[in-house]
């Protein structure tokens, strides 16, 4: 079996969620990671004084490193929502998305699901990309884009109809907007790779290679 070593951020800080809280907030750049757990397989003692992961893979695909962040968040995405409710019977929505990466990168399979009310009746759409429909089985107007250029912000407009029932209504408090995305080399913790080194003694060739995604996992948006 090769050995491996894979080196992280030099500025990473493994304090405790309640000794991030009780000490000022640091200048810079450091990355503070909380609730850090590894497979049984990765040396601990490098990692603490070196900052790297050394370890001798098992057989298969598996978890090396887990962690949790809870300060300077790089999210990928900017939902901005505005929702008119005009009488009782029409609603205006209108969706600007932003994104923060860099016009060679993209995301993929964008998904924005945008609560209406249970008695909407007719909905029609105008979008400046992807497509947009009214999924009466979730109460959503579903906004999917396949590939999401970065360095852009399209937009989706849709005009809604209701059925005039009051109770209906006022029992509409406005649940979140949900979004599910993927997007390559892209990383909102800014946790990253310093290196990868590989030593193969039985002589078999390896291919060093890293790759970053982030996917949503609960993302939401209160408007």
């Amino acid at each position: 079996m090769p050995d491996l070593k894979l080196g992280l951020n030099n500025k990473i800080g493994l304090e405790k969620e309640s000794q991030l809280k009780s000490r000022p907030a640091k200048s810079g750049k450091t990355i503070e990671l909380d609730d850090v757990t590894f497979h049984q397989c990765v040396n601990l003692t490098r990692f603490n004084s070196e900052k790297t992961v050394s370890f001798m893979p098992p057989d298969g695909e598996f978890e090396l490193m887990k962690y949790r962040i809870t300060e300077a968040v790089n999210l990928p995405f900017r939902v901005l929502p505005t929702i008119k409710e005009q009488g009782r019977t029409r609603m205006e929505v209108n969706v600007k998305v932003k994104n923060v990466f860099g016009a060679k990168m993209f995301a993929l399979g964008v998904v924005i699901k945008i609560p209406v009310p249970k008695h909407t009746a007719k909905t029609s759409f105008q979008v400046t990309s992807g497509r947009a429909k009214y999924n009466a089985a979730i109460d959503c107007l579903v906004w999917k884009i396949r590939k999401f250029p970065g360095q852009t912000e399209p937009t989706m407009s849709a005009e809604i109809e209701l059925i005039s029932t009051m109770a209906e209504k006022k029992s509409w408090t406005r649940p979140p907007i949900q979004k599910e995305f993927q997007v390559p080399m892209f990383t909102a913790s800014g946790l990253r790779v310093r290196f990868l080194k590989v030593w193969e003694k039985s002589g078999y060739n390896t291919v060093e290679w890293v790759r970053y995604i982030t996917k949503a996992g609960s993302y939401e948006i209160r408007c």
